[in-house]
């Protein structure tokens, strides 16, 4: 039985020339065993790809993409919106962000009457404000929802910008085209939050320097209080609040000494981007799909290729790498616990300045 999950999810845009805009988002696809598969869809900017493959077990995760109005007035702004919600420990967490962050995102929106970051860090803070006041309600019935979480990775395209803002491991890559060489090179623009990379772990040192155990190396794995590898997150509450830290919560999950501080954070990092003419496309993705294909690995996946079916493409290579890896074949690994999910994104910007 294979250790972990591997999940996907990319999303790729094109330029449209029917000047129509499509609103909303578009669950509409194909089914092919375990594997989901939209391989062209529409979008306010363009077009989208996307694929999923899922073993038969609990589905923690979420995704969605948004497009047209960013606000609650029809008077825009105008755009798109990419969700990647990696779950752990239940589904709880990643279903409360897909129905309620991309609400509260057009509320603060229409607020401002603009798209900025601090609409974007306030759209986090409100769902997680809210997630809070859900498990407070469930705590007396179902005490394990205080163990649930989810990273939050979200992409927004508007006025020629492109926004993104993480919490957790999940990872965004552009694809830009080298003109002296016809090539398209892998540009990372999501910060991480993972035990694993010595600058989060010295983050965390420097916020506990009481606590010579706030990250603990076990078989060979850097986590957070020996327990899990992400230091960003939505929910996740019995390390962020002492009165979720506490019987009747599962034992494994209860730290040994009193919860002084949130250990683990609801800040997003964030970061802005203005779309150039060279800037080919984004591949949105959890961390699954990285301990499988490197960034540039990816991008040229999806630039060596025709563009419907792209994600599909991109999900059965990285099936294909797991196996490799595991020696098995492909079509074995559907069958273990094993999840990978693929959605897709080019980014023409001339046509994302609306």
């Amino acid at each position: 039985m294979l250790s972990g999950l591997m999940k996907f999810l990319r999303a790729c845009f094109w330029p449209r020339g029917d000047g129509h805009v499509h609103t909303g988002s578009d669950a509409s696809g194909r089914q092919d065993g375990l594997l989901w598969y939209k391989d062209t869809g529409q979008h306010f900017n363009g077009e989208f790809s996307m694929a999923v493959v899922q073993a038969n077990f609990l589905l923690e995760d979420q995704s969605q993409i948004e497009s047209g109005c960013l606000s609650l007035h029809d008077s825009g702004p105008f755009g798109t919106f990419v969700g990647v919600y990696d779950g752990h420990g239940g589904p709880e967490t990643s279903q409360y962000i897909n129905d309620q962050l991309f609400q509260h995102l057009k509320r603060f929106t229409s607020e401002q009457q603009s798209m900025s970051v601090e609409v974007i860090r306030k759209a986090f803070q409100a769902t997680e404000e809210g997630f809070i006041s859900l498990v407070t309600k469930q705590w007396p019935m179902k005490p394990q929802i205080a163990a649930v979480g989810s990273c939050c990775l979200v992409g927004i395209i508007c006025n020629g910008a492109l926004y993104i803002a993480n919490l957790g491991d999940s990872r965004a890559v552009l694809g830009r085209l080298v003109k002296a060489t016809g090539g398209v090179l892998s540009i990372q623009l999501s910060d991480e939050h993972n035990a694993s990379i010595e600058s989060v772990r010295q983050e965390l040192h420097s916020l506990h320097p009481d606590d010579s155990q706030i990250v603990v190396l076990r078989h060979n794995v850097w986590r957070v209080k020996g327990i899990i590898q992400i230091s960003r997150s939505i929910g996740d509450l019995y390390l962020k609040k002492a009165e979720f830290n506490r019987e009747p919560l599962f034992a494994k999950f209860r730290l040994r000494e009193p919860l002084r501080r949130p250990i683990l954070s609801s800040d997003p990092s964030i970061s802005v981007h203005q779309l150039e003419p060279h800037d080919q496309f984004v591949i949105f993705a959890s961390d699954g799909l990285w301990e499988h294909l490197s960034n540039q690995e990816a991008v040229d996946i999806v630039q060596n290729h025709p563009r419907s079916g792209s994600a599909r493409r991109l999900v059965k290579v990285a099936l294909q790498e797991a196996a490799k890896k595991r020696e098995m074949r492909a079509s074995s690994v559907k069958s273990h616990n094993l999840s990978v999910k693929g959605g897709g994104v080019k980014l023409p910007p001339k046509s994302l300045g609306s």
